[in-house]
């Protein structure tokens, strides 16, 4: 069942900032966002690593950015770079 909610703009302007891709739904937001957050979940330093993440816009637009190029076919795979770098990881 599709149910619609009422939310103070301001907020709205906040999940927006939490969206990893412009497209991604406000409920595949919330979604995320309670799974990462749940008690079986928690981890105080991860839990504090993640909110930083999700403030800092410059970071959000740039993973946003880095899946758009990803979804574009551009970029290089990892296992591809790996062996062109010569790395053992």
């Amino acid at each position: 069942m599709v149910t619609t909610i009422q939310i103070e703009e301001k907020l709205k302007d906040k999940l927006d900032k939490l969206k990893v891709h412009h497209r991604e739904s406000y409920n595949d937001l919330i979604v995320r966002l309670i799974n990462s957050f749940s008690p079986n979940n928690f981890d105080k330093e991860s839990l504090i690593e993640t909110i930083e993440i999700l403030s800092d816009p410059d970071t959000m637009r740039a993973i946003a950015e880095s899946l758009e190029e990803y979804e574009k076919g551009r970029g290089i795979e990892f296992f591809k770079l790996k062996k062109e770098l010569k790395l053992n990881v």
